[in-house]
């Protein structure tokens, strides 16, 4: 990546500049340049062409494991990870998301008494400890649901 950034902004910067701020060497970045394009990168270009056109005629509804399937159904094996990875290059981006579940944690339509509701919103007090409120509420973290009482 350092290399494609400096080759990218060779007009704006001297490649010398560059690299010394990149800390590489200037001849890794001129190594680098006349190096072939490896088969992977070959393969994964093909690749990209043939997953265009897919995700195109699906009318950009197609996510990576659509298109992993049709691949299969053209004869060409690959990975969904790997088709995830070229489509996120490509910038194709299903339009169509999984919806989230919504988690129901309250049940309003019990049959357990209700305390009553003594203080009709009128939360002043002329005295301390005159009047005492309360809440609880959930939260959820990386561990699960945290309740917060006060």
């Amino acid at each position: 990546m350092k290399f494609q950034f400096i080759y990218e902004h060779k007009q704006e910067f001297a490649v010398r500049l560059m690299c010394k701020v990149q800390v590489v060497s200037e001849s890794g970045y001129y190594a680098w340049r006349k190096r072939p394009e490896s088969a992977r990168a070959k393969a994964d270009r093909a690749l990209e062409a043939e997953i265009e056109p897919i995700f195109e005629q699906s009318r950009q509804t197609y996510g990576s494991p659509r298109v992993k399937a049709a691949l299969r159904g053209k004869g060409i094996n690959c990975s969904r990870k790997r088709v995830a990875r070229l489509m996120r290059l490509l910038g194709l981006v299903s339009c169509h998301r999984r919806k989230k579940r919504k988690v129901i944690t309250t049940d309003s339509q019990h049959s357990n008494p209700v305390a009553p509701n003594r203080l009709k919103r009128d939360f002043t007090a002329t005295k301390p400890d005159e009047k005492w409120v309360g809440d609880i509420t959930g939260v959820w973290t990386n561990e699960g649901w945290l309740y917060l009482a006060s």
